[in-house]
């Protein structure tokens, strides 16, 4: 089979000339990038890892967390709640002669009415630290 030439193109000749000029300019930029990192660590003082404060990293470390944890307690848990499509607003209720009624939405109830985790009976009141 005879191998037919295309016919040359100086704007696309240009165009690559072009482009293999910028990926030179990038290699080139990116080599003395990399060549300046590798240069010369800088070292750390030895004496300030030996005079940590552990009541201050964990001041700081408890501070983060509840700055961080505080707001995600009063998120409303169920997103379909107080809808009519909420798989979980059901319940089961029985009552036995003369007894009180006992049903499953006594414990549902705060999730299912729109409740955070702050609004639940055991959860809530250990997440009041966390609180802002």
């Amino acid at each position: 089979m005879a191998r037919h030439a295309e016919p040359r193109n100086p704007r696309r000749s240009a165009l690559l000339k072009a482009g293999l000029t910028v990926t030179a300019a990038g290699a080139a930029v990116l080599g003395a990038g990399a060549a300046a990192q590798a240069a010369a660590p800088v070292p750390l003082p030895v004496d300030s890892l030996s005079r940590t404060d552990a009541a201050a990293a964990g001041a700081g470390a408890l501070g983060g967390v509840t700055h961080g944890l505080g707001p995600l307690t009063r998120l409303q848990l169920d997103p379909l709640a107080n809808t009519g499509v909420d798989p979980l607003d059901n319940g089961l209720g029985t009552q036995v002669a003369d007894f009180r009624p006992v049903g499953t939405n006594l414990v549902t109830d705060h999730v299912t009415k729109g409740g955070a985790v702050a609004d639940l009976p055991v959860a809530g009141p250990l997440t009041q630290g966390l609180l802002p």
